[in-house]
């Protein structure tokens, strides 16, 4: 899938399938997610991967939005190890938009009883849980644009015009 028409026709899915993401998409996924830059390269980060199902019912009452983690066919935490919130918001980008281009959808999940989360997840003290994500097939059909004015003339956000200031 072209890039741009990748990132345009994003849209989060909080309702999957039961079908599973086979490995080798799931590691195509993570794969993007490794490859995200990040501030002199340092990297601060790791990716705990979900995909027991008591395991996701648990993480579930952990964060902002529960019903997106029940029954999605995995999980991908995005961990933090240093005050590198800007790098963790790409990694996470990197991952969702991979995902959608293999058909997977992904919705982000705010932890919000951080120290409950961290112990599933068996992250030390000195790391922070930044986002949750769910993936899975959508349980619902995601029309696929092949026309990206077309698609932007039909989201509900800002106008471009609404959203930026020239400088000369």
């Amino acid at each position: 899938m072209d890039a741009y028409l990748n990132i345009v026709s994003k849209r989060d899915v909080r309702r999957y399938t039961d079908v599973p993401i086979p490995d080798e998409v799931l590691t195509r996924i993570l794969q993007a997610g490794r490859a995200t830059g990040s501030a002199r390269n340092r990297q601060q980060w790791e990716m705990v991967i979900v995909r027991n199902q008591q395991t996701l019912a648990r993480l579930a009452e952990t964060v902002s939005a529960p019903d997106n983690l029940r029954g999605c066919a995995a999980a991908v935490a995005v961990v933090l190890k240093g005050q590198s919130l800007w790098d963790g918001g790409r990694m996470a980008q990197n991952l969702m938009l991979a995902a959608w281009s293999q058909g997977i959808g992904t919705c982000p999940n705010t932890p919000v009883k951080a120290d409950e989360c961290n112990a599933i997840l068996g992250i030390n003290a000195d790391a922070s849980v930044l986002t949750i994500l769910s993936l899975g097939y959508p349980a619902e059909p995601v029309p696929r644009a092949t026309d990206p004015d077309a698609l932007l003339e039909r989201i509900d956000r800002k106008p471009l015009d609404e959203l930026t200031r020239y400088l000369d």
